[in-house]
């Protein structure tokens, strides 16, 4: 693979996440969303108004998927939750595991509506988290025994899920039943990234099957084909880039959150950018992520 493609894109918002992360967006209303974990934030970004609104959250969110107009479901430390999007209030739908010492961290939701749901410890602690599968509240654990799980995204057709442990920096591919989301197989290592600058984080699965993946301690996002062949690496001006999203009425936009988590002062004046939200500034054909049915 060539050099990084470098960024000519534009910074999204400048209002810095310690760990910013979770980014989607909702093609009804034109708004991007995502979270400052460690911050205990929701940005709520109107894309052609620029209007930015910041809602605190009594937990640390992670994941956020649409449900109806009225609604959305938000995945946290304290279990899952439905936020009514006009007023913010919360109620409990579910929790997906018990034990205090973890928290969510990546996510998103299956062709078929059910979500895939993740958790890890506070600090990271070796094999504490796990992957679920959660359809119409009830939850089903997939994978245990990982450290930091990154990377959930499906095949267009929802054939297929890739997911990581960002800590072993393997992206792994899985045969999936399209019409419920659960695995038929058993993972695989698509991509074997050990010991390549910075770790595999979250990605998006393109209308093509293009998995386009934010890059951990690398300052860029890396695009794979679905045979793990790694294709493109586009540059962006914060080292912890963390997750990315498809954003636009035609889903031909990357956004791409980051965070200055763990930076002292000095690193953070060497990284101006660290936390920032961007957008890559070239166009994909990406697609739309499907509504939660609860």
């Amino acid at each position: 693979m060539s050099e990084p493609i470098p960024f000519a894109g534009s910074i999204l918002c400048d209002i810095t996440s310690e760990l910013g992360e979770g980014p989607t967006y909702d093609p009804a209303t034109g708004t991007a969303w995502w979270f400052d974990i460690k911050g205990r934030k929701l940005h709520e970004l109107h894309l052609d108004s620029s209007r930015k609104q910041v809602h605190d959250l009594p937990f640390l969110g992670s994941v956020l998927a649409v449900i109806d107009p009225d609604r959305q479901l938000i995945v946290s430390d304290q279990g899952l939750f439905v936020r009514e999007t006009a007023t913010g209030r919360l109620t409990l739908l579910t929790t997906l595991e018990d034990k205090p010492g973890n928290r969510s961290n990546d996510g998103r939701v299956h062709p078929s509506g059910a979500l895939w749901a993740s958790t890890m410890g506070r600090s990271a602690e070796k094999h504490a988290g796990a992957i679920y599968h959660v359809a119409e509240g009830k939850v089903t654990q997939l994978f245990a025994n990982i450290t930091i799980p990154n990377s959930i995204c499906f095949s267009p057709d929802g054939a297929v899920a890739y997911f990581t442990d960002t800590d072993v920096n393997h992206l792994m591919r899985v045969d999936l039943d399209p019409k419920t989301g659960l695995p038929t197989g058993v993972p695989a290592v698509l991509s074997d990234e050990t010991g390549t600058p910075g770790g595999i984080d979250g990605s998006v699965c393109d209308a093509d099957g293009l998995i386009w993946n934010a890059r951990w301690g690398a300052s860029a996002v890396e695009v794979y084909k679905p045979d793990g062949t790694k294709i493109s690496r586009y540059a962006l001006p914060a080292s912890q880039t963390s997750c990315p999203a498809f954003i636009g009425p035609n889903a031909d936009r990357l956004l791409v959150t980051s965070a200055w988590q763990g930076l002292d002062d000095a690193s953070r004046g060497e990284d101006p950018h660290a936390g920032k939200t961007f957008e890559l500034g070239i166009a994909v054909k990406g697609r739309f992520e499907p509504q939660y049915k609860l």
